[in-house]
């Protein structure tokens, strides 16, 4: 069935609003069924805030999602980080948190943010920084946006069935209408992630027709994972105001399709000073060396997407090399003429937890 779509011209109507000098704060976190179950609640202040120091922690009930019992269902969220709320503008804010139980405060099993906290806290010298690509397929009505569906007639009268693009091709960067769908969408979440406080370098359209891209980053350590979470969130959020839905399944269409991947660019900071081509190199071998550890926690349903095909390594099989897309670790040629820089882990998928693989690369 379709889902319900409401007028969100009249939203403009109550936007500007004065509130009185009080503030709306959207708290952020993290479900209990994976990276993507994003939940969200609003907090009313008496004023602005400028640190999550500042705000009060909060709660909420667990057994709603899935990460505590019915008996004993209060679970604690902290607030961590701010960004400025690009839907209810002026001081009004969003926040990062992350969930543990209340009593002892001991975080949650589906809290991979307090654990990456602690290991990037160890090496806080080497400054890691991290450029996320996040890719994901925009579905409206059950398809991909631009493609096609066809009329059948059954015994039980019409039914409607999925019909197929014309071969990928024409568009990965495309531009024009017969090519490029969802741009307007697009647009909107790189406008909101500027405004939000959310380091992002750049969007194109991806491979699949439907498929897009943004890249988080460079940003350091703990920040990656909030950054990435929170420009998911805005993302989703500007899918409901178009009544488009964001796939981040990694292979949302079967078939002879590119995937949706989140290759994760990975620097320290031995890495990038001159000669730093060797610790590129001592970083492949550990990676070569922790494959199957990597691969099991670098998203759901990810055998689906490493094939060997579509511009993926075999999920089996690690392999890496200079600018070679179908490797499990690309390096750069700029990097390999210079000796020095980052390397590209082109394993995680879409649907992978940016806290949890970017703790695991350091």
């Amino acid at each position: 069935s379709k889902m319900s779509v409401l007028n969100t011209a009249n939203h403009s109507y109550f936007v500007d609003l004065p509130q009185d000098g009080r503030v709306m704060a959207e708290y952020v976190w993290i479900g209990g069924n994976g990276p993507l179950d994003l939940r969200c609640k609003t907090r009313v202040l008496e004023g602005p805030v400028s640190d999550p120091s500042e705000l009060p922690d909060w709660n909420f009930d667990g057994s709603s999602t899935n990460q505590a019992p019915g008996e004993d269902s209060e679970v604690l969220i902290v607030p961590r980080a701010i960004f400025k709320d690009p839907f209810r503008r002026g001081d009004n804010i969003i926040v990062m948190c992350d969930c543990y139980q209340p009593e002892g405060r001991k975080p949650l099993p589906s809290n991979n943010r307090a654990p990456a906290k602690a290991i990037f806290d160890q090496c806080l010298e080497e400054k890691p920084w991290f450029g996320i690509e996040q890719e994901y397929t925009l579905f409206k009505d059950g398809k991909p946006l631009g493609w096609p569906t066809s009329s059948a007639r059954s015994f039980g009268g019409p039914t409607t069935q999925l019909g197929f693009p014309g071969d990928q091709g024409p568009y990965y960067c495309s531009a024009g209408a017969d090519v490029a769908f969802g741009r307007e969408i697009v647009e909107a979440h790189l406008k909101c992630c500027l405004f939000a406080g959310i380091t992002v370098s750049g969007i194109n359209a991806e491979v699949m027709p439907g498929q897009w891209e943004y890249q988080v980053g460079p940003v350091e350590g703990i920040a990656a994972g909030d950054h990435l979470a929170i420009s998911r969130y805005l993302l989703l959020r500007v899918g409901e105001l178009y009544n488009v839905v964001v796939s981040f399944d990694p292979k949302p269409v079967p078939g002879n399709w590119n995937g949706a991947g989140c290759h994760t660019n990975f620097s320290t900071e031995s890495m990038r000073k001159e000669g730093g081509y060797d610790a590129i190199i001592a970083g492949i071998q550990r990676l070569e060396a922790a494959h199957q550890e990597h691969i099991a926690a670098y998203g759901e349903g990810n055998e689906r997407r490493l094939t060997g095909l579509h511009e993926t390594s075999s999920m089996e099989q690690f392999s890496w090399g200079v600018a070679n897309r179908g490797c499990s670790i690309r390096v750069g040629r700029q990097v390999a003429e210079e000796k020095k820089g980052y390397l590209e882990d082109r394993r995680p998928s879409s649907n992978m937890c940016g806290y949890l693989v970017c703790s695991m690369l350091t």
